[in-house]
């Protein structure tokens, strides 16, 4: 009897101590989600999407312990502007003045570190890899139940993506595009 009363505890014991780490990763729907971004220039900005390819994020109980992304850098549309002018932002922005999506279909993000900051806010350190460069960011994300919101600035000339960047070209007067680009994530998981 005694035996068994020793197994039972033990067993609860593993029980509970592998429920209290584990983690649990939600897919992240890719049909569900999007990523609207914004670029700015001097005399004005475009706007667009790229489509998630794939991501998870993980879970340790109800806090936010991880992700992984996937962005399918070849989606990459222009929504602000029409017809023959969209086709011809969307290849530029798809050749090597840009993403080089043809050598680079993908981008990836991946969180390194997590700070709480309360009510489903979170800090976000993670590495995120264009054009096979990757660097550091840091971002904000609200979680809710099956869902997650952020804003991303991302400084495009860390990945090579100089074309008329003030930064490194001088003289472009009113033809300067702005380094950063914003995103605007939502997660549907």
């Amino acid at each position: 009897m005694n035996n068994t009363i020793k197994s039972f505890f033990l067993a609860a014991v593993t029980i509970l101590t592998f429920s209290a780490n584990a983690q649990t990763s939600k897919k992240v729907d890719a049909t569900k989600s999007s990523i609207h971004w914004i670029g700015k220039k001097v005399t004005g900005q475009h706007d667009g999407t790229v489509n998630i390819k794939d991501g998870i994020l993980m879970f340790k109980e109800d806090k936010l312990a991880g992700g992984k992304f996937t962005v399918d850098m070849t989606s990459i549309s222009t929504k602000d502007l029409e017809g023959e002018w969209a086709g011809k932002l969307d290849g530029h922005l798809k050749s090597d003045d840009f993403f080089s999506t043809e050598k680079h279909p993908n981008a990836n993000l991946e969180f390194k570190k997590i700070a709480d900051k309360g009510n489903g806010v979170y800090t976000i350190f993670a590495d995120l890899t264009i054009k096979g460069i990757t660097n550091p960011i840091n971002f904000d994300m609200t979680v809710n139940e099956n869902s997650a919101t952020s804003k991303l600035i991302i400084d495009r000339t860390k990945y090579d993506i100089k074309y008329k960047s003030g930064s490194f070209f001088e003289n472009l007067g009113d033809k300067t595009i702005y380094d950063d680009f914003e995103l605007d994530v939502n997660l549907v998981f």
